[in-house]
């Protein structure tokens, strides 16, 4: 078997924010890069987690709009961490999401606990668009928390039967028409009543929406989720 040191120099780990190599033996970022992502901080809008201003209990989104989800937060701002995810989601850097799910933990935890979850369920992926990716961003993200945590990850109780078009690219109506039904549970028999979802971005909330209508649909109570960042505004 071969010992950590040998397996760093086979397969060098790589910092989550600048890319480059991890040169101290069993860290997981740069210490230089430590403080570069933004810890999404108080106050913050008690439904969907995004920043509000002092004093405001919810989000301008989340007082003109009810969600089909209960509440959730995120961990960083957006900005922050945005090169981060795109190599995460298209530059095969899995490695990542250890370093992030064990950043959820320490930040998240105690939202986390005070759910209760019976499982995490991650966003998935349409089956065309996994197998060029080769995995789920929002998978690797929920193993990583999921395990340190003791949570079961279901991740194919929710199927993505829509290859839908990349929501950064459609405004919030658009996004809204682009995932409606997009998501379906093959499972009649899901006996889950509370259910955290990850996802790797929170901008508009419909994403999140469509999973919690297939989840509650299926007998669900209460769904919150997680995301690893969240933009300042819609």
């Amino acid at each position: 078997m071969l010992g950590s040191g040998v397996l760093q120099a086979l397969y060098p780990r790589r910092c989550p924010v600048c890319d480059g190599i991890v040169s101290r033996a069993g860290e997981k970022i740069c210490l230089g890069c430590m403080d570069k992502p933004k810890l999404l901080t108080p106050p913050w809008c008690m439904r969907c987690g995004r920043k509000t201003e002092e004093g405001e209990e919810y989000c301008r989104d989340c007082r003109e709009r009810e969600h089909l989800f209960d509440r959730g937060r995120a961990l960083y701002e957006y900005d922050s961490v945005a090169e981060s995810i795109y190599r995460l989601k298209y530059g095969g850097r899995r490695e990542y999401a250890d370093f992030y799910g064990e950043q959820i933990v320490e930040y998240l935890g105690d939202f986390i606990r005070d759910m209760g979850p019976d499982a995490i369920v991650p966003i998935p992926l349409h089956r065309r668009r996994r197998a060029v990716r080769g995995y789920n961003q929002a998978e690797l993200l929920a193993r990583a928390a999921g395990d340190r945590m003791s949570i079961p990850v279901y991740s194919r109780l929710l199927v993505r039967v829509r290859d839908t078009a990349p929501q950064k690219e459609l405004n919030r109506e658009e996004r809204q028409n682009n995932l409606k039904r997009a998501f379906n549970i093959p499972r009649n028999d899901v006996k889950l009543k509370r259910i955290l979802v990850f996802d790797d971005i929170y901008t508009t909330g419909t994403t999140l929406d469509e999973a919690a209508r297939a989840l509650k649909a299926a007998g669900a109570e209460e769904i919150r989720f997680i995301t690893l960042a969240c933009g300042s505004g819609v």
